[in-house]
């Protein structure tokens, strides 16, 4: 369990946007965002909207089907929210 959901509980949103600052810096398919938080696609899908349309993440478009997403480390928010991510896991004693 990460610091952001030992303080908020466990939502889908949470949790995909943990993973992908944990992952940040890389590229990440829908699939092994999917995979790797044990969500399923279509709920992985519809929590990524927000995080889209508020520039936290980044989609970028491999060909005409295969969707790939960053996490927008330029963006003040993410910044923001990356920091208090990192420093919630230290508080809070989380590897």
């Amino acid at each position: 369990m990460g610091p952001l959901e030992k303080l908020f509980g466990k939502t889908a949103q949470l949790t995909v946007l943990e993973y992908l600052i944990k992952n940040k810096g890389e590229l990440n398919y829908l699939s092994g965002i999917a995979e790797g938080t044990g969500l399923y696609h279509s709920s992985v899908a519809r929590v990524l909207e927000p995080l889209l349309e508020n520039n936290i993440v980044i989609e970028k478009k491999i060909g005409k089907q295969m969707r790939s997403f960053v996490l927008n480390e330029e963006h003040n928010a993410t910044k923001l929210l990356v920091k208090f991510y990192d420093e919630l896991k230290e508080e809070m004693g989380d590897d």
